[in-house]
């Protein structure tokens, strides 16, 4: 089987190795990226609609904070993910587990259904475990093929984050208030998305597949890339500073230092919990994620001030939100409050039919994600028209919102953007490992495309 991988891979590899340069050489960074969209936006509005510049102007500046509590909700995801992966004992237990491969090719195949399973999870969890986990294998085992695993750690990322408990549009659908509830109607329950028949099985055949791609693509024992005792050593973490209380008095310090707080902090939450559940009011939106999550982030950690550390290291993953979300929100005010939406409605009305539409979505958010790896952000100005145009055509709400998520996350694979904090700790290049992701794009892509052609 090892001896077909080069004739299997070899034109992929050409193929993902000019869709890098592609990228590296013509793809902006995600800021600008956002600018000059909104400047497509602005002038699209003027070109199609009837509204005037002044009125196409003031409908982007009523819109640019739109998407404010969106834009936190999805920095605590990514930080009270991070938090968490960055706690003591769950780097502990990724460390144990990263013994459990007895193989170079067991190691890989775990690396890559650990990592699909933590994304599926919270993808800030995963993006920063599964990059952890890999890391401590490749020490633990200095023979196995290090491209591979550091790839197999992109496969949540990849493959996986957007179809998963914390996916961004379903879950913002389900929440109360989001600033799409009145197109809609009213709210999506997770259940007819994230829980769905159609999207569990879609995840499990994605999962099964990809976890035997990193079984059977295993290089042979001449062919495998593997790191010198220096790199090796390179990987090594040094010890975080121990805990201070800064120049706070005693009392101060101890407090700083205790134990006490994030346990309390932890069975507060854990109370607000059961009794949601016993009252039967908990359903999975964004603000419960994130309050459970934040929750754990602080109960995990040893001390207030061990928290303090870890997030403040965790903030700078953030800034992207921070300065992109209002950027989309005036692009969203645009689209909406100069008719645009129903002008790309249009286009999407007589381009698909009611069983083609989904499928359609599919690729079309695939390829706008290669160019604008935006994550959630993206649905904001995809939603307006594609939920109008599925309205005339008679297609569920929840179907477009499973069928943008797809594909918002299918072309990840062969996208530098994301992968970025991953590189950085496998001190690796994306074209390394972006042989191995065509794959993973090519798999996911053909079991997606025939989900939302067939269900």
């Amino acid at each position: 089987m090892n001896s077909t991988i080069p004739a299997v891979t070899g034109r992929l590899q050409r193929l993902a190795l000019a869709l890098t340069r592609l990228s590296e050489r013509w793809v902006p960074s995600a800021f600008v990226i956002a600018a000059w969209l909104s400047f497509v936006v602005i002038g699209a509005a003027l070109a199609l609609t009837p509204a005037g510049p002044a009125a196409v102007v003031k409908a982007w500046g009523d819109g640019f904070w739109t998407l404010s509590s969106f834009a936190m909700q999805m920095c605590l995801v990514l930080m009270t993910g991070a938090v968490i992966a960055d706690a003591p004992v769950v780097r502990r237990g990724l460390d144990a587990a990263a013994a459990w491969p007895k193989t170079d090719r067991g190691a890989v195949t775990f690396s890559a259904l650990a990592a699909m399973a933590l994304c599926w999870l919270h993808w800030g969890l995963g993006a920063v475990a599964a990059a952890f986990l890999a890391r401590r294998i490749a020490l633990r085992r200095p023979t196995v093929d290090y491209r591979l695993l550091t790839a197999t750690a992109y496969f949540g990322m990849g493959a996986i984050w957007h179809a998963g408990l914390s996916g961004s549009a379903p879950l913002l659908m389900a929440t109360p208030k989001n600033f799409l509830e009145g197109q809609v109607g009213g709210t999506i329950s997770t259940s007819e998305t994230i829980f769905a028949g159609m999207n569990l099985g879609l995840t499990l055949a994605v999962v099964v597949c990809l976890t035997a791609l990193a079984w059977f693509v295993y290089p042979e024992e001449g062919d495998a890339f593997r790191l010198s005792p220096e790199a090796l050593s390179a990987l090594e973490e040094a010890s975080p500073p121990p805990a201070s209380g800064g120049d706070a008095g005693a009392w101060l310090g101890l407090w700083e230092r205790s134990r006490a707080v994030p346990v309390l902090f932890g069975l507060l939450g854990a109370a607000y919990l059961v009794l949601d559940l016993r009252q039967g009011s908990f359903t999975l939106t964004l603000d419960k994620l994130n309050l459970v999550f934040l929750v754990l982030a602080v109960a995990l950690h040893e001390s207030p001030a061990a928290f303090g550390r870890s997030a403040e290291k965790a903030s700078g993953l953030v800034h992207g939100i921070i300065l992109q979300f209002p950027l989309y929100a005036g692009m969203f005010g645009v689209i909406k409050g100069s008719g645009l939406d129903q002008v790309l409605a249009d286009a999407f009305i007589k381009t698909a039919g009611p069983k083609s539409f989904p499928f359609v979505v599919y690729w079309y958010s695939g390829v706008l994600n290669y160019f604008i790896p935006s994550g959630g952000s993206k649905w904001a100005i995809e939603a307006p028209y594609l939920l109008q145009a599925a309205k005339a055509l008679g297609v569920a709400p929840a179907k477009v919102v499973l069928a943008y998520s797809w594909g918002d996350m299918v072309t990840d694979a062969i996208q530098p953007f994301w992968c970025i904090p991953l590189l950085a700790v496998a001190r690796l290049e994306f074209k390394e490992i972006l042989g191995y992701m065509t794959l993973v794009f090519l798999i996911s892509a053909a079991l997606a495309s025939a989900a939302f052609l067939l269900f």
